[in-house]
């Protein structure tokens, strides 16, 4: 879920000015859970039965509390085959420093109807793959969209060789940490996750995501796909850094989000 904070035509553009459903209606289904997933954001479960709802991995749909005026985008969480055995959809709220996620979802309690509309966004996965490396990249809230992109490559794309760079403020804010980590166990991706402030509980790595990670993970800069979302200032690094280690701009896809002024 990389939270697009700021208004809807310029969550749009950070979508990559695309909407790929020509007609996306609002339906209104039931909050199933919520489940903290850090101390700054909530994985929320939307019961889909019935609605004949279909997106792409990497989309992204605006929500809002039922009648409430204003709705706000948030990439899908999950893929497009598990949100199909689970009959729901799960998206990542990021919550401000009150603890709240904002006046669009005044309450978070499971049984509140919850107004959706979408899919959109053109952050997607191919339908074929060209590339046999895949790279994501994740600052904060942003590994939402990967997660969808990544449990539909590993579904669809066994063979490919995936690595992911995520990059997080602390080690308590890495979401769905400990199911990446099982991945990595399988050997199914390489993990590298990297905490950014100081933090005596982590024993891993440290540091904003810059040249030295990109270089660990970038076995083949010809023939790797990289997908990136998270900050403005993560996305335009990232780019830079890979476009300066010999990746071709065509095989790098980007998203970026703003985040809402803390209260």
């Amino acid at each position: 879920m990389c939270l697009l904070q700021s208004a809807f035509l310029s969550a749009i553009r950070n979508l990559q000015s695309a909407i790929i459903s020509p007609v996306s209606s609002v339906v209104t289904v039931p909050l199933m859970d919520v489940v903290v997933s850090t101390p700054r954001s909530r994985l929320i479960t939307l019961d889909l039965q019935g609605t004949g709802f279909t997106f792409l991995a990497g989309q992204a749909v605006t929500v809002g509390g039922h009648g409430q005026p204003l709705r706000r985008p948030y990439s899908i969480a999950c893929s497009p085959e598990r949100a199909s055995e689970i009959a729901a959809l799960e998206l990542l709220i990021g919550l401000d420093a009150s603890g709240a996620a904002g006046p669009h979802l005044s309450t978070l309690v499971p049984g509140s109807p919850i107004d959706v509309q979408g899919p959109l966004g053109a952050f997607t996965f191919p339908e074929s793959l060209t590339h046999r490396r895949l790279l994501f990249v994740a600052g904060g809230t942003g590994i939402a969209p990967l997660r969808s992109m990544l449990d539909h490559a590993l579904r669809k794309h066994p063979a490919e060789q995936i690595s992911l760079l995520y990059s997080a403020r602390r080690a308590d804010e890495f979401a769905f940490i400990e199911e990446l980590r099982a991945y990595e166990d399988a050997s199914l991706i390489e993990l590298h996750p990297t905490v950014t402030r100081n933090d005596h509980r982590w024993e891993g790595g440290r540091g904003r995501i810059g040249r030295s990670h990109f270089e660990a993970v970038l076995h083949d800069r010809l023939d790797t796909l990289c997908f990136i979302c998270g900050p403005s200032t993560l996305v335009s690094e990232a780019v830079t850094t890979l476009r300066a280690l010999g990746v071709p701009r065509a095989a790098i896809r980007t998203e970026e989000w703003t985040s809402s002024p803390r209260k």
